[in-house]
């Protein structure tokens, strides 16, 4: 009986995620497998269009998935110094991410399949962020300093954590790609007034305002 409720979640996270598309596995498994796949750019029309959707859930136990988590790993220790990646910029609007965990002991690179922020504190710090996807953009953004992480890996096993400092700052941005949100887009709200600027020592809800 204790399994139950495990089998319940795992069942209705996979009642949720949609199979992958065949353009999706073609994408997924072009030329070698084991090798890195293109990061998308802003800079072409496409691929920014791939970039701007809102991402599916995975399904875990997906053979296509694990051969995309290996190469979504490949493509960012093909960067140059790259904490982060999202599926959407390889071109697979599915929600998959890989972050370095600053957090942890030899800052180890780790997957996380259907991420979900379930809390974020009212605290907030700034701090500089740029993007893998658009060539020469970095700038100053607000970040929640503390937030609770829900996810599964590839046996469908499902995780919560709290994570803190860059690397909640890591996973915030990758969850944005998710969202088909980029920081560019973020920075051009923040001068259009869309949403305010908030003290890092003061609370405040302004997250409700920044989705």
């Amino acid at each position: 009986m204790k399994k139950l409720p495990i089998l319940l979640i795992f069942f209705i996270g996979l009642f949720n995620a949609q199979k992958l598309t065949s353009n999706e596995i073609s994408i997924i498994n072009q030329g070698d497998v084991n090798a890195a796949l293109p990061i998308y750019q802003t800079t072409d029309a496409s691929q920014h269009k791939t970039l701007l959707n809102i991402s599916s859930e995975a399904d875990p136990l997906d053979p296509n998935t694990a051969v995309l988590v290996k190469r979504m790993k490949e493509s960012l220790l093909s960067t140059d110094g790259g904490v982060g990646i999202a599926a959407p910029q390889v071109g697979i609007n599915r929600k998959i991410i890989w972050v370095q965990r600053f957090d942890k002991e030899g800052t180890p690179l780790e997957y996380f399949i259907n991420p979900v922020i379930v809390w974020r504190s009212d605290l907030q710090n700034l701090g500089p962020e740029g993007d893998l996807s658009i060539p020469e953009f970095r700038d100053q953004f607000y970040r929640s300093k503390v937030i609770q992480l829900e996810y599964v890996d590839l046996k469908g096993q499902k995780y919560s954590e709290i994570v803190e400092g860059f690397t909640a700052v890591i996973f915030q941005h990758e969850i944005d790609h998710l969202f088909g949100i980029l920081i560019s887009d973020k920075k051009e709200k923040e001068k259009n007034d869309s949403y305010k600027k908030v003290d890092a020592y003061q609370k405040s809800d302004v997250n409700k305002d920044r989705r």
